[in-house]
């Protein structure tokens, strides 16, 4: 029991607002946003930055779905075990996810995320055009623009880890912040 109360006080001193841990699927998604707008719009909050939150949590969200790479046992269906949280300070705002990457995934994944972080607003504007102009969609339906799109519309650099979970598999967490005060 004293784990509940343990779990609360770190999420009230990490200033959590939001949690979900579990199967991520379509229908997942979509009661996280609606419990997430619910939540913003009772805040008060200004409607340039919840429209910014928003954004980067549907994109957060994509990736959990569509690219998390998950061990398949023979008799059971894949599924997609991650987290997601949104967290609440003074001065913003952070939206923060972490999904299994298979370890042959994370090299050109890393790569990406330091291509992303190397690029100042202009240059985001520039690989954003380039991606779709001449991209195709991945096997698991992407282009690469999430990361790009989360970027932009934050306006500040993507955090962003591995953890190894075992041979196979990495856990790959992403922090976007997003400031409150410009």
């Amino acid at each position: 029991m004293k784990f509940i109360y343990d779990l609360h006080q770190s999420m009230m001193t990490n200033n959590v607002v939001l949690v979900y841990e579990g199967d991520f699927t379509q229908q997942t998604t979509k009661s996280i946003l609606s419990m997430a707008e619910r939540n913003l719009e009772s805040s008060g909050e200004e409607s340039t930055i919840k429209k910014r939150i928003f954004n980067v949590m549907v994109e957060a969200l994509q990736n959990i779905v569509k690219h998390s790479d998950e061990k398949e046992a023979p008799a059971k269906p894949k599924h997609h075990a991650a987290i997601f949280l949104i967290g609440n300070e003074e001065s913003r705002y952070s939206i923060m996810s972490g999904n299994p990457v298979r370890k042959e995934n994370v090299n050109s994944l890393r790569c990406a995320l330091e291509k992303i972080n190397s690029l100042d607003k202009d240059g985001l504007k520039e690989l954003y055009k380039d991606i779709i102009k001449n991209s195709t969609l991945s096997e698991k339906g992407g282009a690469g623009l999430g990361f790009v799109d989360m970027a932009r519309k934050s306006g500040e650099k993507l955090e962003w880890a591995f953890v190894d979970v075992d041979d196979e598999v990495s856990f790959f967490c992403l922090k976007v912040n997003i400031a409150r005060y410009k």
